[in-house]
């Protein structure tokens, strides 16, 4: 019975542990199937994050760069278009003057580009002028001896006469007395011919024709009252004489001007005086003539340049038989030109290039077998300006690819992305200012950080305690000054879209400059300035008219001026130019840091109208 109870705790205790190892492997079995489904599912969420992250984008404000989104917009603080800083692909492999840009990027940013060429560099001119009189056809008709006006067959100007046609009869002693000298001198014309000779010239010197004197020497007696002939056919643009009048000798009476054949008189802008050769041809077109185009050849270029306006004059000839051109007509000309001695030369498309007044700057879109889109910053030398492209000096070979569309969006992804740029030529990170008290000075885009705001604060408010107000505040306004002349350069280059992004860097630059630094009176006038420059300046951010913006450009530059003396800013080396043209021809001034003549109200159609007014030490 023992034996048999030993048998069976045996037996019961065997499957005990049996059935825990069961349980024991069963468990096992399933926490490793339960853990290492979590495992795998946590692994791939973590693929899966980090391809989203090579793959994924951040789009920012080229203006306010502390705005980071993760998809195309509108900035908050602006309304500008967001754009793509972070792209596929790595740029690592292409240096510090590249980036890479996703197909995606491309789309938004509207890229095109276009192959370098060897073009015929023809530049398309577009002149104004008037219609003058020929100064070769021109008669002024005077008294060449004294005498009486006894009758006026001309009573009006206006009049048409022929040549040879009497224009009045006049009555001089003189006269009388060389007829009878000249009747004494025929009864010795064969003894002695040179009495005779002299006898005779002297009617000759007095512009009496030889009709005339032979008239008077077949008649063999004394004409009291000779007749004035015209010297040839025209019209009679001015008489100074009238009926009983007295002339002395050299006294003006008429002056007939032939208008069969004219001249048209065109102003030549200094850009252009280059490309304008004797015997180009020119198409003129007149208001008044309208539907009919004139062609003529230009014959004659001015050596002396107009110091005022800027503008030489050329000459082109037209044939007036008809009589429909007169005079003081406004007329405009176009002259297709060709540099003298250049048949093709290297050419760029303008919109391909961003010109900072010192650089001109292009992006190459880089050949690769890997299918990614590189564009590369590179900085040309260019010439002379054809209207639609500029010639390339240096910089640039034949069959290179150059972005002709979307340029500034690509520049400026490229500064945000530490690159080198238009406005950041040596590269490296983008330097962010203070900017409404929400940044550092001299962070980076990777160094903002919103808890150091309150810290900022501290710092400003401490600098302004100090005994440097002034020092300080110049220092700021300066700042406006250098953006302002960005500002100058988008003008130049006519471009809306740049104006707009420089007008914002402007009103940046304006609104970091502490008003804290002045006191009582200067605090009160910057208050009146400031308010004067933030108007135009909303017009200049907010249109997309560059006539417009041009009008509010004058504005603010003039208020800046103001602050500028008002507050003795000294140390820009700048110069205050005028163009007389601007502004519906009432003129209006800028500033440049340049002595040569960049036109900001016109671009290239005027690009050297004007001249320095002041010099700002």
């Amino acid at each position: 019975m023992k034996t048999i109870t030993n048998k069976l705790r045996s037996w019961i205790t065997s499957h005990i542990w049996l059935s825990l190892g069961l349980i024991l492997v069963a468990g096992i079995l399933s926490g490793s199937f339960l853990f290492g489904q979590k495992g795998d599912s946590e692994a791939t969420a973590t693929m899966e994050e980090e391809h989203s992250h090579v793959q994924g984008t951040i789009w920012t404000c080229s203006m306010h760069p502390q705005i980071r989104d993760d998809g195309p917009g509108s900035c908050p603080i602006c309304g500008m278009e967001l754009i793509l800083v972070e792209s596929e692909g790595s740029d690592t492999d292409y240096g510090p003057e590249s980036q890479v840009m996703s197909e995606a990027a491309l789309k938004i940013a509207d890229v095109e580009t276009s192959v370098i060429v060897l073009k015929a560099p023809i530049k398309e001119i577009y002149l104004s002028g008037r219609i003058a009189a020929d100064e070769r056809r021109i008669n002024e008709i005077t008294a060449h001896f004294p005498g009486r006006i006894e009758t006026l067959k001309v009573n009006y100007t206006g009049q048409y006469v022929r040549k040879g046609q009497v224009l009045a009869t006049i009555y001089s002693p003189e006269l009388v007395s060389a007829q009878k000298e000249l009747f004494e001198a025929l009864n010795y014309r064969v003894t002695n011919p040179q009495l005779y000779q002299a006898a005779r010239n002297k009617f000759k010197l007095w512009m009496i024709t030889e009709n005339q004197i032979k008239q008077i020497e077949e008649s063999g007696k004394i004409q009291y009252y000779l007749d004035i002939l015209s010297p040839g056919s025209g019209t009679v643009t001015i008489r100074n004489i009238a009926k009983g009048d007295y002339v002395k000798e050299g006294t003006s009476m008429f002056q007939i001007i032939d208008l069969s054949h004219i001249w048209v008189i065109l102003d030549a802008y200094e850009s252009d005086i280059p490309w304008i050769k004797l015997n180009d041809n020119i198409k003129i077109q007149i208001k008044s003539v309208p539907g009919q185009t004139f062609t003529g050849k230009v014959t004659f270029i001015d050596p002396i340049l107009d110091s005022k306006t800027r503008v030489t004059r050329i000459r082109a000839e037209l044939n007036n038989r008809d009589g429909i051109l007169r005079p003081g007509m406004f007329v405009s000309g176009r002259l297709n030109a060709m540099l003298p001695g250049k048949k093709e030369m290297l050419v760029v498309p303008k919109t391909a290039v961003l010109w900072t007044g010192k650089k001109s700057i292009v992006y190459i879109k880089e050949k690769n077998t890997s299918g990614q889109h590189v564009f590369t910053y590179r900085e040309i030398t260019i010439g002379e300006n054809t209207g639609s492209y500029y010639v390339v000096k240096d910089g640039l070979t034949k069959g290179e690819e150059v972005v002709t569309n979307g340029v500034f969006k690509i520049d400026a992804s490229a500064q945000l992305l530490g690159k080198q740029s238009m406005m950041n030529p040596g590269g490296g990170k983008v330097s962010l200012s203070h900017d409404h008290g929400s940044m550092e000075q001299g962070a980076t885009m990777e160094d903002i950080d919103i808890e150091k705001e309150e810290d900022h604060s501290e710092h400003l408010e401490q600098s302004t305690t100090g005994p440097d107000r002034k020092s300080d505040f110049n220092k700021q306004l300066k700042e406006v000054f250098a953006r302002y002349i960005i500002l100058k350069d988008a003008m130049v280059a006519s471009d809306p879209e740049k104006t707009t992004a420089a007008g914002q860097i402007v009103r940046m630059a304006l609104d970091k400059v502490n008003m804290g630094l002045l006191e009582g009176e200067a605090h009160m006038l910057w208050m009146e300035k400031l308010d004067a420059m933030k108007k135009p300046l909303v017009v200049i951010t907010n249109s997309k008219n560059i006539s417009k913006q041009r009008l509010a450009f004058a504005h603010f530059g003039d208020a800046l001026y103001a602050s500028i003396k008002s507050f003795q800013v000294t140390g820009l080396n700048a110069y205050r130019q005028f163009c007389p043209m601007a502004d519906d021809n009432k003129g209006a001034y800028w500033l440049s840091t340049t002595k040569e003549i960049r036109n900001p109200y016109f671009g290239d159609v005027m690009l050297t109208c004007g001249s320095t007014e002041e010099i700002l030490k």
